[in-house]
């Protein structure tokens, strides 16, 4: 039985991962978001917190017993302090496996045009979120760092992968295929331990995501 700890459960791309680790009995999945009420109706497949991802404190509560945390955070302002609040959780609550939602651009490794739109649309958000990473990476957990292309709803499982220090060119990917890697590290939590994986889906090449 592996325990898992979603941290801010009712995001997309969470609630897709969600339905993914709903279905496997060897897995005991628990839930941390700042509103229960939102995911009331889950309390029957999953331990539910509610706090919030910069209080360490409520953090450790939920991370208690747990094998391996998957942070789906976000929004640009709180997500350093979100990262500080998860290592000091984790690290009290002597849990190691962390997975951890960033996104591309944060090594400025996306070229060409589409690195130029990709900057100019993200702006701070890409500088926070770097900061964040780098806080992860030096952090002496066991993480993975994953890094989507822009994302679509496509019903859909289309992914490659890209180790830090490698170009991104794909311009998009799908949330499902997102999930997907996520619940494959869940099964798999010694893959990929101390990478930062770029994410997309394969001839989607172009100046910007084709949907955009």
């Amino acid at each position: 039985m592996v325990k898992v700890v979603v941290l801010g459960a009712h995001g997309q791309v969470a609630q897709i991962a969600e339905r993914f680790l709903f279905a496997n009995k060897d897995v005991e999945t628990s839930l941390f978001l700042r509103n229960a009420k939102r995911m009331e109706d889950k309390k029957n497949q999953a331990t539910i917190f509610e706090g919030s991802a910069t209080d360490a404190a409520q953090l450790e509560k939920a991370m208690k017993g747990q094998d391996i945390v998957y942070a789906n955070l976000g929004g640009k302002d709180d997500i350093d302090l979100e990262a500080e609040a998860v290592i000091e959780a984790m690290k009290n609550a002597c849990v190691k496996r962390l997975i951890w939602i960033s996104t591309l651009g944060i090594y400025d490794e996306v070229p060409g045009k589409f690195g130029e739109w990709n900057k100019e649309t993200l702006g701070d958000y890409i500088t926070e979120y770097a900061k964040a990473a780098k806080r992860i990476e030096e952090s002496g957990l066991d993480y993975t760092i994953i890094r989507p292309t822009w994302m679509n709803n496509k019903d859909e499982v289309d992914y490659e992968k890209s180790k830090k220090g490698e170009p991104i060119k794909d311009t998009e990917v799908s949330r499902k295929s997102v999930a997907a890697y996520v619940y494959h590290l869940i099964k798999n939590p010694k893959e990929d331990v101390g990478e930062s994986i770029g994410l997309g889906k394969p001839g989607t090449e172009g100046d910007k995501p084709g949907w955009y």
